[in-house]
């Protein structure tokens, strides 16, 4: 199966490649966000269009990935409209001068291209599985159903807060966000985990290697693109946030803390 494998990742280059182009057009690297969720739901997809045989499972997988991308791909895309380029990469911008544009190809794009790549891991042993659906597939199944609705559902009432006038200034702590600081995070990991659960499922114990993916995209939102780079100095900006801190789990959802002083 390793022409599949380098065949999807042939997806994820030419993807990022294209939308590199774009960015130097646009002067706006953060670009990526947006392709990053079809980078890797496209390597799924490669590898449901090469695998000989369509069975259910592959099926649900092609069906809850495609799901998970496009709602992500929209609401990301949505949201930076008319923004210009991410805070977050015009400092990796201001660090990489002078030649960026370049720089940017393989500091970024090229990276993000493995990345996605090893993230659409459990793809591949699930999809090419032929055993019967059973325990850990249906397990997966409801997992990642309920991922996708967690994070849509923490993502729309993140963006209905920002469209009133009366939130501004203010910290989001209502619905989901009152029992997690991120709910999106939270959801999106969930997806990922089930998915390894329904490629374990049809591949057994030999399909155990793709919980690189889970691991890969836990590690990257807790501790390098999602948690700690966005409160590394919220504090500082936002003192109000140093309370919501203080009363409220970071990643998994739990009770609001009480008397807590920041």
């Amino acid at each position: 199966m390793s022409g599949i494998a380098l065949a999807g990742l042939a997806w994820t280059a030419l993807l990022v490649v294209l939308t590199w182009l774009a960015s130097l057009a646009r002067h706006d690297v953060s670009l990526v966000d947006r392709v990053w969720p079809l980078c890797i739901v496209g390597a799924g997809l490669v590898y449901f269009s090469l695998l000989p045989g369509h069975t259910p499972r592959g099926l649900w997988m092609a069906v809850l990935g495609t799901a998970w991308a496009v709602r992500l791909c929209v609401y990301i895309s949505a949201r930076n409209w008319g923004h210009g380029e991410d805070r977050r990469y015009q400092a990796i911008r201001a660090r990489n001068q002078p030649n960026f544009a370049f720089k940017s190809l393989y500091l970024v794009f090229a990276l993000q291209a493995v990345l996605a790549w090893i993230v659409s891991a459990p793809f591949l042993p699930g999809m090419a599985s032929a055993r019967p659906l059973g325990v850990l597939d249906v397990a997966g199944i409801a997992l990642a159903l309920f991922g996708i609705f967690f994070e849509a559902i923490g993502d729309a009432q993140m963006a209905r807060f920002k469209s009133d006038p009366a939130s501004k200034g203010q910290v989001m702590d209502r619905g989901l966000w009152r029992y997690t600081r991120h709910p999106n995070y939270f959801g999106e990991v969930c997806v990922w985990w089930a998915l390894w659960l329904i490629a374990i499922g049809g591949a057994g114990w030999s399909g155990a290697w793709s919980i690189v993916s889970p691991l890969l995209m836990t590690w990257l939102l807790l501790k390098v693109s999602g948690v700690s780079m966005l409160e590394g100095d919220i504090g500082e900006r936002r003192p109000a946030y140093r309370d919501y801190i203080a009363r409220t789990n970071a990643f998994f959802p739990g009770p609001v803390r009480k008397n807590k002083v920041p």
